[in-house]
């Protein structure tokens, strides 16, 4: 849930609020809570409610303000350390909310996206504020049973998954997902005091394979969601950085179990233009414990190698630079060494009273015939061996003529 902008504006007030004050969040606050407040909030302040309340829309911009600090852990630990001064602003980006985008600032996002560049979009207001009021449609989803369908773009469809105290002991497992690579989101929606529906946890389709999918794990220990730290395009130019940075994306989901009763899922279609087809389907952990006990293995793992790798990074690094300077040396010295055998070469040859001849002088000559050459003399003979030979040439051409005549 955004303005019509990408990147964050300060609101003109005189003053600038705590980020923790503005969204009414706790300074230990996790995620999820951040989350939480900032979309009850620039829901409650949202420009399309109130149009004719300039206020409402200063306080709209100073809520993403805040919340564009607190949900980049990066600038929210800048801001924990030096306030406002330390935290760059000019780089923070917001949500885009695509109902409310024209139709040509939705082909700019979708092209960007087509070219790498991850757009992030919002759930609509009027999404979740049906949900907030009550008003939506709740379709069952019995376990173990996927249901096929298809959802419009900037829709959302509700299905109610009821669960008994053993399945919620054993745990349950929620996924979507696309055969036919739709964007979408997942969403779950903790029941209000108000009887309305407050949205608590939301995952962005993934590509895995020839599908998009998505996936809320409620298993009794910790489930990580990995999230995109690079663009492709970015990666590709640094895909060692992108190396190092792709698990620094994980992050840890913040419901790990639930409770007895009727829980709230949606899916959400967050395509650009057309509607997201999909499955989805929950089941109960009981029949799945070898995987359910792998993935916690590997979330463990995972967690580990994080740590590993930014340990590895600072000594990868270093060597990275040792090598190159090496390497620049190895180039510098290899053509410093030809030189000087090069300077030896011609230094050796100068030690002689014979004139060097210049190549290029003697090979424009070939062919050309000196004046004894072409006298039929060399520099050696004397001009009467030059006669003789020249009579003798002449004598036995003549016999050879006259022989032939006689034949």
């Amino acid at each position: 849930m955004s303005n019509h902008k990408s990147e964050v504006e300060p609101p003109r007030l005189t003053a600038r609020r705590d980020p923790y004050e503005v969204l009414n969040v706790p300074r230990d606050a996790s995620e999820q809570q951040i989350k939480a407040a900032y979309r009850k909030l620039a829901l409650k302040f949202h420009p399309d409610k109130n149009v004719d309340n300039p206020e409402a829309a200063e306080m709209f911009k100073e809520i993403a303000y805040s919340y564009s600090i607190l949900s980049d852990p990066e600038k929210r630990q800048q801001y924990d350390v030096s306030g406002f001064e330390a935290v760059d602003l000019d780089g923070l980006e917001m949500e885009l909310d695509l109902s409310n985008l024209g139709t040509m600032n939705t082909m700019f996002a979708a092209l960007f996206s087509k070219l790498g560049v991850p757009i992030k979009t919002s759930i609509s207001p009027y999404v979740l504020e049906e949900a907030i009021n009550g008003t939506v449609t709740i379709r069952p989803l019995p376990l173990g049973r996927p249901v096929h369908d298809r959802v419009e773009k900037q829709v959302a469809h509700f299905y109610g998954v009821t669960i008994s105290e053993e399945q919620a002991a054993a745990g349950v497992v929620v996924r979507v997902i696309s055969q036919a690579q739709s964007k979408f989101k997942l969403l779950y929606f903790e029941q209000e005091e108000n009887g309305g529906l407050g949205l608590a946890l939301q995952e962005d389709s993934m590509k895995t394979g020839k599908v998009t999918s998505a996936g809320m794990y409620f298993l009794h220990f910790q489930v990580y969601r990995l999230d995109l730290t690079m663009n492709a395009l970015a990666m590709a130019k640094d895909p060692e950085a992108a190396f190092f940075k792709k698990l620094e994306g994980l992050q840890p989901c913040e419901v790990a179990d639930l409770k007895a009763g009727t829980h709230i899922f949606s899916v959400y279609g967050d395509n650009f233009f057309k509607s997201a087809t999909y499955t989805i389907e929950a089941v109960s952990a009981e029949s799945f414990k070898d995987s359910s006990e792998k993935l916690k293995t590997i979330e463990s793992q995972l967690l580990s190698k994080r740590n590993e790798l930014r340990q590895f990074e600072v000594e990868y690094k270093e060597v990275l630079a040792r090598f190159t300077t090496v390497s620049n040396k190895f180039k510098e010295e290899k053509v410093a060494v030809e030189d000087l055998l090069k300077s030896r070469e011609s230094i050796q040859a100068s030690f002689s009273m014979t004139p060097q001849v210049k190549r290029h002088s003697s090979s424009s000559n070939l062919g050309t015939p000196t004046s004894h050459e072409r006298a039929g003399t060399s520099a050696d003979e004397s001009p009467g061996e030059a006669r003789d030979k020249s009579s003798k040439k002449k004598w036995f051409g003549i016999n050879f003529k006259a022989e032939k005549k006689a034949h």
